[in-house]
């Protein structure tokens, strides 16, 4: 591993250690569910993002080996989405499957957070080298689904704020120039390519 994916990787790791470290101290607030729950889900937004910004910050840096931490920041996304919703399904539901199917089919914000995770989940089993040699163009396609995935989320931290949206504003300003940038600069398939 080199020094530069050991750095993400430590860095990656610190928020959660802070989380249970107040854990353990007591300062959490009066709410400690609601805190975990709110942290986890704006770390994996925020990894989203991050990971959304190589592919831009590699050609506009002329940097091509940004490209290897893709996957690093893709996986650190999945790992706190993951702790986020088996907080959620633990300290508000204790796992109750009927509950949170009410809660997903009733709560329009639940049901853009499933979406998000239940689309993040085959890009995170595929992102072996062995799953991409496996899948070859198929995996491509596949790993498009980011740009659901990122739309999907912010829309489910919008409507789950009950006051203040500066932050899912933030997100979604930062994460709507990415996905246009994409856009904008986008290869076109040979098939659209018009004669001179």
């Amino acid at each position: 591993m080199t020094f530069t994916k050991v750095v993400v990787l430590v860095n990656g790791l610190v928020p959660l250690a802070l989380i249970i470290w107040d854990a353990i101290a007591g300062r959490l607030g009066a709410n400690p569910a609601e805190f975990v729950i709110r942290s986890t889900g704006i770390l994996a937004l925020l990894f989203l993002t991050l990971t959304l910004t190589v592919t831009p910050a590699r050609k506009l840096l002329n940097r091509p080996a940004l490209g290897k931490l893709r996957r690093m920041l893709g996986l650190f996304t999945f790992f706190y989405a993951t702790i986020h919703v088996c907080l959620y399904l633990w300290l508000d539901h204790f796992f109750d499957v009927r509950a949170i199917a009410t809660d997903i089919l009733t709560r329009p914000f639940q049901l853009f957070g499933a979406l998000a995770y239940g689309f993040m989940v085959p890009l995170a089993v595929t992102s072996t080298q062995a799953a991409i040699r496996r899948m070859g163009k198929r995996w491509t396609e596949l790993h498009k689904r980011i740009y659901w995935i990122a739309a999907f989320a912010v829309v489910h931290f919008w409507m789950g704020v009950k006051a203040d949206v500066t932050r899912p504003a933030v997100f979604a300003v930062v994460i709507g120039m990415l996905l246009l940038w994409r856009y904008v600069n986008r290869t076109p398939k040979p098939g659209l390519l018009k004669p001179q």
